[in-house]
């Protein structure tokens, strides 16, 4: 065999790896949307998890690999799944929530664990995760070598689809499954047991999520950013197969690790070799934006959102509320340096908030990719006063901050002109992959962020006076939110929010208002993101990770998706858990939350509006047993006149 065959095969045989961990992660997708109708979100925290709880187990309290592994594997992930169903959502399902709301349930638990892991075991990553198998090299035909833990790999693949596919066809428990995917009231009708069927999926869509995290965390460091969002990656697999196919969701996962191990020997010359080894080391991510992009063909419920509440006539609530948020903004200019400093944070995080609820909130579109136009901002003002942009030397950052905003707003069109034909979840995996592209491919890439500096202007170089410059700033792009969300502008939005195909009927221009709120959205998240490295005096690519983007969308939703207070409010709120408290808290906070948003419509700011709505109750002078007998007297029927 030639060199160059013999190295295509043992690139090839070392893809497999990757690529039977990603076959993995697609198989537990599609089985677990299948039986419940559900795109697990949380995926990728249940694996990094499972692979710490792994760690904890054997590493720091000595147990031996087999128990702990089976333990971790066969007891306490599929318990955790169960336990989703039943506390989250379940309850949904039986109100008869949509896919927007089972959404928002996913991302807060994708949150929720995010955050205890790094309240547990820290942010440092472990380079120390155990192994279920020994690197032990396998020899093959012709010489080439083979893993003993890729061999392992694939046959739990194949096993666990074959072993799918034969309880699926020939098994009563198979009959079921396939009836209430097919229609669950109907199989309900005839006695099957749907709920049952829907506790199986999550049980065995988390235990190939935990399966996933402990075979991936031995090749990478135990990270709880980076290891949840590598797994979120591979969703590619699940969104080529269409949630449906579990032989394409393997095929595809395998075929993307080999050509991942393959592009390595892509090599170009010149300036267009980084670029190459960005795109070879995060192809996952890259399959993810153009599987999202093609056509669902109703694969995949694309109802939009129902996070906002009927908007109410301002009440003393409302006054209360915007004083209350006034005072919050105001209070830090009496604060000492350094606690001024972390205040510095809250109107930047603000005003990336707000560009959620003016295209969530306001516009009713998922926009989970937020983080990414944030970065873009600050990344642009960078540069622009780094004079690293061809043609322009170094700018002051007065002029570079306003300038990248107005370069970011067209960029909207990346996520807003695939929304003209997509809505709900199909948007948000859109959103989500375009983020996360920025944030693999540009912001972690040392040919876009070498040799950049931030500083801020002189004349603000002081926190006091930086903090009053950034209320100036968020005060107008409050005025501007509030001008989007009045007159005949605001009436098309609410209207193409609450139902799209009625304003389109009316004669709205929904395709252009849908490019709007993407342009908006994207130009106040730069903005935010300028003013956060300007107010860091330093560009950090892990500020504006996706994982970020996630934690932010279910704060907005939490606080309330239409409410501008609410966003002010949630930003000093993260700000002061993140830097009075310890790491993790804020997000172990906002995912209780939003895993419970389907009991509270509208996020908190909804709870307030019909709490301030409903009527006084009149106080009774009766006793209790007058008011036993009174209530016994409204429900008897009137006597008919003789």
């Amino acid at each position: 065999m030639s060199g160059g065959a013999g190295l295509t095969a043992d690139l090839a045989l070392a893809g497999l790896s990757v690529g039977s961990a990603a076959a993995l992660s697609g198989v537990g997708l599609v089985v677990t949307h299948r039986t419940t109708g559900v795109l697990n979100l949380a995926q990728g925290a249940q694996a990094v998890a499972t692979a710490y709880l792994l760690r904890e187990l054997v590493v720091v309290r000595g147990w031996p690999l087999a128990p702990a592994a089976a333990f971790c594997l066969l007891l306490a992930a599929p318990a955790f799944g169960v336990l989703l169903d039943l506390a989250v959502f379940r309850p949904l399902q039986r109100r008869g929530a949509g896919a927007g709301e089972a959404m928002v349930a996913g991302i807060g638990v994708f949150v929720l664990l995010v955050g205890a892991v790094v309240l547990l075991w820290g942010t440092a990553p472990f380079a120390d995760a155990p192994a279920l198998v020994g690197p032990r090299r396998l020899a093959g035909p012709g010489g080439h070598v083979l893993r003993l833990d890729t061999a392992v790999q694939l046959a739990a693949v194949l096993a666990l689809v074959g072993g799918v596919g034969l309880v699926t066809r020939y098994t009563a428990f198979g009959l079921r499954v396939r009836a209430v995917v097919d229609n669950r009231p109907l199989a309900g009708l005839t006695g099957i047991d749907a709920d049952r069927i829907s506790a199986a999926g999550w049980a065995f869509g988390s235990f190939t999520a935990g399966l996933v995290g402990v075979l991936l965390a031995p090749f990478l460091l135990l990270d709880p950013y980076g290891l949840p969002l590598l797994v979120m990656e591979t969703m590619a697999v699940a969104v080529a197969a269409r949630l449906r196919s579990l032989p394409v969701a393997v095929v595809t996962g395998l075929a993307l690790g080999v050509a991942q191990s393959e592009l390595t020997r892509l090599r170009p010359p010149g300036r267009m070799l980084p670029l190459a080894e960005a795109l070879q080391a995060d192809l996952f991510t890259v399959a993810l934006l153009v599987a999202a992009l093609l056509p669902w063909r109703g694969a995949v419920d694309d109802t939009g959102l129902a996070l906002s509440t009927p908007a109410a006539r301002p009440g003393p609530a409302a006054g209360a509320a915007r004083a209350a948020c006034a005072l919050l903004l105001l209070l830090p200019l009496g604060f000492r340096s350094d606690d001024l400093r972390h205040a510095v944070a809250v109107p930047a995080l603000a005003l990336v908030l707000l560009s959620v609820v003016v295209v969530t909130g306001y516009g009713g579109q998922v926009s989970l990719g937020q983080a990414g136009y944030a970065g873009l901002g600050a990344l642009g003002t960078a540069l622009l006063m780094s004079g690293r942009v061809p043609g322009v030397g170094p700018l002051p950052a007065a002029a570079a901050l306003p300038l990248a905003v107005v370069a970011v707003v067209p960029l909207g069109l990346l996520t807003g002109w695939p929304a003209i034909r997509r809505r709900g979840l199909a948007l948000a995996l859109v959103t989500f992959a375009v983020g996360t592209a920025l944030s693999r491919l540009v912001f972690d890439q040392p040919y876009a962020t070498a040799g950049i500096a931030v500083d801020r202007p002189r004349f603000l170089a002081g926190d006091a006076a930086f903090y009053t410059a950034e209320l100036v700033l968020l005060g107008a792009a409050l005025l501007l939110v509030r001008a989007l969300h009045r007159g005949r502008t605001g009436r098309a939005l609410t209207a193409m929010r609450d139902h799209q195909a009625g304003a389109s009927a009316a004669g709205v221009d929904v395709p252009r208002l849908k490019l709007l709120v993407f342009m908006a959205g994207a130009g106040l998240a730069a903005l935010g993101g300028g003013l956060a490295a300007l107010g860091g005096r330093a560009f950090s690519a892990a500020a504006f990770d996706p994982v970020q983007s996630l934690l932010w969308f279910a704060t907005v939703v939490v606080a309330g998706a239409d409410s501008a207070v609410g966003a002010v409010l949630a930003a000093a709120l993260l700000t002061g858990l993140d830097a009075g408290s310890a790491p993790g808290t804020a997000a172990v906070v906002v995912g209780v939350l939003a895993a419970a948003v389907g009991r509270m419509p509208g996020g908190l700011a909804g709870v307030l509006r019909r709490t301030a709505a409903r009527p006084p109750a009149a106080p009774s002078r009766l006793t209790p047993l007058g008011e036993r007998a009174r209530a016994r007297l409204r429900d008897r029927p009137p006597e008919r006149p003789r």
